[in-house]
C-alpha cells in the first residue's frame, strides 16, 4: 500500500492543481517556499517572508531536444523535509568557519513520456536555492523555464551582460559593465545578452539576491534574461559565441543532468549581504585545504606602469617594495616571457623567496575566439600543455598563475575555466582568473582559486577618464553584489597619479577598499612612489592588514551610495567604509560587538589628497562623518 501523500500526488496534476501544493520552511520559519502545479501541467513556485509575498507565481522547469519538462507534468511524491547542516572553511571570504544551515525536499514528476524530472529545494534562514535532476536517454539541452517574478513595484540594481565579441579585441563578455542603479523591475537591459548575476532586488522591507552555484565544467553559466515585462525575470543562456574553439555552447548528457543551484539571498540588506549561500551551495573541496594555499596582499606594476614596465629590474624592485610593505606576493604581468624570459624569473623567484615574498605570472587563455596577442598565449589549452607549463613553473618556483582573456559562459569554457583549476591544483598553484565568468563557488570547490576579476576594476579606470569618473558609485555597489559571495580582484587601491587621469575618489575611500573588499589576495595598485607620500601610520595599517578574514557583518549602506562593514581576524575589529556620492554623509553606527573598544580610525584630511588620525571607542551610537567620495578605516582592538 503506497503512502497516503504518494496516493494524492500521483492523481493527475491536471484533476485538481491546489491539492498538488506543498511547502518547505526555513529553519527559523521566517521564510517558506510554496511548490504547486499550473492548470496546463507546469510546476511553480512562490516565496514568503514572515507571510508576506517576496516572489508572485514563478515558472519551474527545463526543456531538452524531444524532451519536455515545462508541462504536462504528473506529480510522483515529494520528500519530507530533511535538515541539511554543513561546516566549512574557506581560504578567503567573509568568514573563515562556515555553517550552512537548511531544510531540503524533493519534488518528482514524470512528463508526458514517463521521463523523471526532481526539483529540490532548500530554505535556509538566509535565502532559498533549488536545481533540477532530469533523466532520459539523451538529454540536449534547449532552454531553462525558470522565472523570478517580482511585484511591479520593485527595485532592481543590475548590471548588464556585455554582448559577446565586442570591446578590446573582441575580449567580451568580462562582466565589466556599470550597473543600472535603483531602477524599476521590469526595465529592459541596455545590452541585448541581459544581465548578469549577483542581480540584486528589493520588494517592500526585503532584499533579494540572484546568483547561482556549483559549477562543475558539465553545464553552461546562466544570467538574466534582457526582457522582463511585468516584474518576471527568466534565466537567460550565454550567446552562441561564448564557446571554446570547437566545444559545446549547451549541455549534452547521456542518462542524467543536474543543473547548477539557482540561489536566491532574501532578507535585510543585513542579511543578504552576510550571506555565504554562494559558497554554501557549491561543491565542498576534495580535501582540507592546503597549507600551499595562502590568502596575502600582492604589489602589481602594471596597474600604473602598464607593459613597459614588465622588465627583470622593474619586477624585482616591486619585489622589494612587497618585502618591505609585508605583503607576500608581487605578480609579472603580460609579455615576462618576451621581456624577461622563464630562466630570468626563475631568478626573481629565487629573490623573492630570500625576501619571503612569492612571485605570480600572468597567461593569456585565448584560443581563436578572440584577438588578443599577449603572451604567454597558447600554452594553456589542453590538459597535457597545461601540465607541461605548470610543472616548469612549479620548477621555476612560481606560486600561481593570474589567465586572461576568456570567451564567455558557454559550456565548453566553463569546463576551460575547471579544466585549469583542476591541474594548476595538482601543480600545487594558485588561480586568478581575468577577463572572466564570475566564479560562483569555486573558491570553495577549489581552493586554489584566490581570486577573479568579472568586474569593472581599477585597471578599466586608467584608460580613459569617461571610465573612471563613475568609480565612486560603481564600487559603491560591489560590496551589494560582485562581491557579495566570490573573491574580486578589483586590484584596489591608489594613493598617487593615475597618469593621464584625474582621480575622484580621495584617499581615504581608496584605504577603504582594502578592507571593504574581499578577495584571496589582495593585488595593491599602488606603485612604490605614490605609497611613499602617505604618512607612516598608513603604511603600518596596510603592512599589518590581515589577509584573511574570521568573521564579517554589515553594519550599514545603500547600493550604489556608500557601505559600511565590520570584519574580523585575530582578536581585532577592521570597520570600514566609504561614500560614492558627491555629498558628505555622516553615519551612526552601533559598534557594540566591538565591546566599547578604544581604537584608532583614520580619515580623509583636509586636502584631497590628506589623511587624518584619531582616537575614537566602539559604542551603540558612534557617528562617523564621511566625506563625498571619501572613506575611513578604524581598528579596534
Amino acid at each position: 500500500m503506497k503512502p497516503a501523500l504518494y496516493r494524492i500526488l500521483a492523481v493527475s496534476a491536471f484533476a485538481a492543481p491546489a491539492a498538488f501544493a506543498q511547502t518547505l520552511s526555513s529553519p527559523d520559519g521566517q521564510l517558506a517556499v510554496t511548490v504547486a502545479q499550473s492548470k496546463d501541467g507546469g510546476v511553480t513556485y512562490q516565496i514568503a517572508r514572515a507571510g508576506k509575498p517576496v516572489l508572485r507565481e514563478s515558472a519551474l522547469g527545463l526543456s531538452f531536444d524531444g524532451v519536455d519538462f515545462t508541462k504536462k507534468l504528473t506529480a510522483l511524491d515529494v520528500s519530507p523535509p530533511q535538515p541539511v547542516d554543513e561546516q566549512y572553511e574557506l581560504a578567503a571570504g567573509k568568514r573563515r568557519h562556515v555553517t550552512y544551515a537548511a531544510n531540503e525536499r524533493t519534488w518528482r514528476y514524470v512528463n508526458a513520456s514517463q521521463q523523471p524530472l526532481e526539483i529540490t529545494f532548500r530554505v535556509s534562514n538566509d535565502g532559498v536555492a533549488f536545481r533540477y535532476t532530469a533523466r532520459a536517454p539523451r538529454l540536449t539541452f534547449r532552454e531553462e523555464a525558470t522565472s523570478f517574478a517580482f511585484a511591479p513595484q520593485a527595485r532592481a540594481w543590475l548590471q548588464p551582460m556585455s554582448v559577446a565579441k565586442t570591446g578590446f579585441a573582441r575580449t567580451n563578455p568580462s562582466y565589466e559593465e556599470l550597473y543600472q542603479v535603483d531602477i524599476p523591475v521590469g526595465t529592459p537591459s541596455p545590452l541585448a545578452a541581459g544581465w548578469v548575476f549577483p542581480a540584486l532586488f528589493r520588494t517592500g522591507d526585503t532584499w533579494v539576491a540572484l546568483t547561482e552555484a556549483n559549477m562543475d565544467g558539465s553545464f553552461h553559466a546562466s544570467r538574466l534574461q534582457a526582457q522582463s515585462k511585468g516584474g518576471v525575470y527568466r534565466i537567460g543562456a550565454p550567446m552562441p559565441a561564448e564557446t571554446f574553439t570547437g566545444g559545446a555552447l549547451l549541455p549534452d548528457a547521456t542518462g542524467q543532468i543536474t543543473t547548477p543551484w539557482r540561489v536566491l539571498a532574501i532578507g535585510s540588506l543585513a542579511t543578504v549581504v552576510d550571506s555565504t549561500l554562494g559558497t554554501d551551495l557549491a561543491a565542498p573541496a576534495r580535501n582540507a585545504i592546503p597549507d600551499w594555499v595562502k590568502a596575502g596582499h600582492a604589489s602589481w606594476s602594471w596597474a600604473i606602469l602598464k607593459d613597459d614596465f614588465t622588465t627583470f629590474g622593474t619586477q624585482k624592485q616591486f619585489i622589494d617594495y612587497a618585502a618591505d610593505m609585508g605583503w607576500d606576493y608581487t605578480l609579472i604581468d603580460a609579455y615576462w616571457d618576451q621581456k624577461i624570459g622563464y630562466d630570468k624569473v626563475r631568478e626573481l623567484a629565487a629573490y623573492g623567496k630570500e625576501k619571503g615574498v612569492g612571485v605570480l605570472v600572468w597567461y593569456n587563455s585565448a584560443g581563436a575566439w578572440n584577438d588578443t596577442d599577449m603572451t604567454p598565449h597558447g600554452k594553456l589549452l589542453t590538459s597535457s600543455d597545461r601540465r607541461a607549463e605548470f610543472a616548469k613553473l612549479r620548477d621555476m618556483g612560481v606560486k600561481g598563475i593570474k589567465v586572461d582573456f576568456f570567451g564567455g559562459d558557454g559550456q565548453s569554457m566553463i569546463d576551460y575555466h575547471v579544466g585549469i583549476l583542476r591541474d594548476a591544483y595538482e601543480a600545487r598553484l594558485l588561480v586568478n582568473f581575468h577577463g572572466t565568468t564570475l566564479p560562483r563557488g569555486w573558491s570553495r570547490t577549489w581552493p586554489n582559486l584566490v581570486t577573479a576579476e568579472a568586474v569593472r576594476g581599477f585597471e578599466f579606470g586608467t584608460f580613459e577618464q569617461k571610465n573612471h569618473d563613475p568609480v565612486a558609485g560603481h564600487a559603491a555597489m560591489l560590496p551589494f553584489a560582485r562581491n557579495l559571495f566570490d573573491p574580486m580582484d578589483f586590484t584596489p587601491m591608489v594613493f598617487g597619479d593615475i597618469p593621464n587621469i584625474r582621480r575622484v575618489t580621495r584617499n581615504g575611500f581608496e584605504l577603504a577598499e582594502s578592507v571593504l573588499f574581499v578577495s584571496g589576495i589582495q593585488h595593491f595598485a599602488e606603485v612604490p612612489q605614490g605609497m611613499a607620500t602617505v604618512p607612516d601610520y598608513v603604511k603600518e595599517f596596510l603592512r599589518t592588514l590581515p589577509a584573511r578574514w574570521d568573521d564579517s557583518r554589515f553594519l550599514a549602506g545603500d547600493p550604489g551610495r556608500y557601505a559600511v562593514i565590520a570584519r574580523q581576524a585575530g582578536g581585532k575589529w577592521y570597520v570600514a567604509g566609504f561614500n560614492g556620492t558627491q555629498k558628505d554623509r555622516t553615519v551612526t553606527l552601533d559598534l557594540a560587538f566591538a565591546d566599547g573598544k578604544a581604537g584608532r580610525i583614520i580619515t580623509d584630511g583636509a586636502g584631497e589628497r590628506a589623511f587624518a588620525q584619531a582616537d575614537i571607542t566602539a559604542t551603540k551610537k558612534t557617528r562617523i562623518k564621511v566625506k563625498a567620495c571619501g572613506g575611513f578605516v578604524a581598528v579596534f582592538e
